[in-house]
């Protein structure tokens, strides 16, 4: 020991009283001294030249004072986990989130232990192996995603065996079977020394609970006892979400009974409301669609008009006028004459009685009326919104204030922000006749949804396009998924929608909409490529895809998009978390060789690489995510 040091101690201490031996080591337990301050008294009775009687004091009161310091710090460790433990009882009893009880569990365990990574596996009794369930401190993708059979690897032998295990060094450990998939897992992680406690209901073991180092560690026999205890947490926590959950399955079948028992009692008066909303609704113009959304909530069911119903029940209905049972659906056809207008269907549900029954026959023949009524006015005004959708295509030199009258006309605005989309049919008819009839119900869907949306359809290029506004806190995304939705349900056939950039002032600049429309056709092909028909998207959905289908290559938006958050956090802190991305990617994803091609510590890169995690999500590591996060850092990298 240094003589500064002995001198800072001996200043620390005082001289030695006159008193007993233990004087001056009660001050040192009073203040907490570290244990090396201990040897201090014993130096300075020695330079003092005390008597052999006098030293021999003081050692013994030394062992007994550094005995009692040992008993504290063992009781306030245990306070501590007792602390932890009681905490963690405590989420267990206000159980909500059984992800994030397991979460804290595993936290306080690496907390506690202080090691480097804590994690918890389920067994899948299907399968018959076990599966990462929870992880905190993981950054290796491939160790987060590990299945274990049982027997391979230390956890698949705790699985087994129901019993802890413990190894210093995982890889020169051949107590327990090695395999490729989970040792290059560990090794990934840079795991060295691990701790595995299982956790049991009653005799089974449902998972494992482990502690894990980067570096060779010893795990004592009351840390390994503390795991277990948060083990034990795990499990309860576990068996509560599960009754928990067959506790809901319970009481939601008591309350589906409930409102049956309701729906009973008040059959006939559902019978006498449905009459007066229905004639309420023809009285002040509604449409068909209102007529099944009033019928929909008397029947407590969903309720659609269609023109495409199975065959043989649509034709049963029409011959007997009543409305018939087709597996767990009802359908009753709206007809008028001898022409079949189509049908409208109540939706799973099977066991519609008499009264109900005759209200879904009621709504057809209402339904017919208001089609006859209306089918002129809505085809005259359906071509007026076809030829002026149609000159906006074309791209012809229009005076603004006369394209802007029209649009007034048909409750139109052409100087809100709006977005074009693409639509058109996945599934062609057999033949010529039968595509044809399915492109114009196509072509009547999208102009009735035009119609309610203020806006534009007209048919083109064997679809249907559509110029819609744009409204609210709503994305080309969002209307594109939703008029797909919408379309598709009106036809009951796959629709895809592919959708533009929004575009803005089109009276002033009508060839912007002809622009907009091959941006929504390249959309809609990119969607049919990728085996997504049925859906609705826009560029900025295919990641880097998206910069070669916008008209507009938003090469800065899209960085921004993917890894702007690691920009600007290295911008305001001056760390290096580009720079961690770009050589975790080089080396293959593996923190161990990331590590040495940054020249630091394995640890510093898994706190660098957590931080990447809380700024870019938790999937920034899938290979979707990887892929694009890869072109962007490029990108960034070009751009400087």
């Amino acid at each position: 020991m240094s003589r500064d040091h002995v001198q800072s101690a001996e200043r620390s201490t005082g001289p030695a009283p006159d008193g007993g031996a233990e004087t001056p080591f009660l001050e040192l337990l009073a203040r907490g001294a570290p244990a090396d301050a201990y040897e201090q008294p014993m130096l300075r009775a020695r330079a003092e030249g005390r008597s052999a009687e006098r030293i021999a004091a003081l050692e013994a009161a030394k062992l007994l004072a550094l005995r009692v310091r040992s008993e504290l710090e063992g009781r306030r460790r245990r306070e501590a986990e007792l602390s932890a433990l009681f905490e963690t009882a405590h989420d267990l009893a206000g159980l909500r989130d059984l992800d994030a009880v397991l979460q804290a569990i595993v936290q306080r365990a690496r907390s506690l232990l202080g090691t480097d990574v804590a994690y918890l596996s389920l067994n899948d009794t299907e399968r018959g192996d076990t599966y990462m369930r929870v992880t905190e401190g993981s950054v290796a993708a491939r160790f987060q995603q590990l299945r274990l059979g049982m027997g391979e690897g230390l956890g698949g032998l705790v699985a087994q065996t129901a019993r802890p295990y413990v190894t210093d060094d995982y890889f020169q450990d051949d107590r327990f079977r090695h395999t490729h998939s989970i040792d290059s897992g560990v090794r990934d992680e840079g795991l060295v020394a691990i701790c595995g406690v299982p956790l049991m209901l009653g005799h089974h073991v449902i998972g494992v609970l482990f502690a894990a180092d980067r570096r060779a560690r010893v795990f004592e026999r009351e840390q390994i006892a503390l795991l277990g205890s948060f083990a034990a947490l795990a499990a309860a926590a576990i068996d509560t979400a599960n009754l928990l959950t067959e506790t809901r399955s319970a009481l939601a079948d008591l309350e589906r009974a409930n409102e049956i028992i309701g729906d009973r009692s008040g059959v006939i008066e559902r019978a006498s409301d449905v009459h007066d909303r229905l004639a309420e609704l023809v009285l002040r113009g509604g449409g068909v669609h209102d007529v099944a959304a009033a019928v929909s909530e008397v029947l407590d069911g969903t309720v659609e008009f269609t023109e495409h119903a199975p065959a043989r029940a649509l034709e049963t209905s029409r011959a007997e006028g009543h409305a018939v049972r087709h597996q767990d659906d009802w359908i009753a056809a709206v007809a008028a004459g001898g022409e079949l207008l189509g049908a409208l269907v109540l939706r799973g549900h099977p066991g519609l009685d008499p009264v109900d029954q005759r209200t879904l026959e009621r709504a057809a023949m209402v339904t017919s009326l208001l089609l006859l009524a209306r089918r002129s006015a809505a085809e005259a005004e359906q071509r007026v919104r076809g030829e002026l959708l149609d000159d906006l295509l074309d791209g012809r030199d229009r005076d603004p204030r006369l394209l802007r009258e029209r649009a007034a006309r048909l409750d139109a605005d052409l100087d809100a922000v709006h977005v074009v989309l693409a639509a058109r049919l996945e599934g062609p008819g057999t033949d010529a006749d039968q595509e044809a009839a399915a492109r114009r119900r196509l072509w009547s869907a999208a102009s009735h949804l035009a119609a309610t949306r203020h806006g534009l359809a007209a048919a083109r290029g064997g679809g249907t396009v559509l110029l819609l506004p744009l409204e609210g806190d709503d994305t080309a995304t969002d209307l594109a998924r939703r008029t797909a939705r919408q379309l598709g349900a009106a036809v009951r056939e796959t629709v895809t929608v592919g959708a533009s950039a929004p575009v803005e002032d089109l009276a002033a600049y009508p060839h912007a909409v002809a622009a907009a429309y091959e941006e929504g056709g390249r959309c809609l092909e990119a969607l049919r490529l990728l085996g997504r028909s049925g859906d609705g998207a826009a560029a900025e959905d295919f990641g880097f895809v998206g910069l070669l289908l916008a008209g507009d290559r938003d090469i800065a938006g899209f960085v921004d998009r993917t890894i702007g958050a690691v920009v600007t956090y290295d911008e305001r802190r001056g760390t290096d978390l580009v720079r961690t991305l770009d050589a975790y990617f080089a080396c293959g994803m593996s923190p161990a060789r990331t590590k040495d091609d940054l020249h630091v510590h394995v640890n510093t890169v898994a706190q660098r690489l957590e931080r990447v995690g809380r700024l870019l999500g938790d999937d920034w590591q899938s290979p979707a995510r990887a892929l694009e996060i890869q072109m962007a850092l490029r990108l960034h990298r070009l751009a400087g």
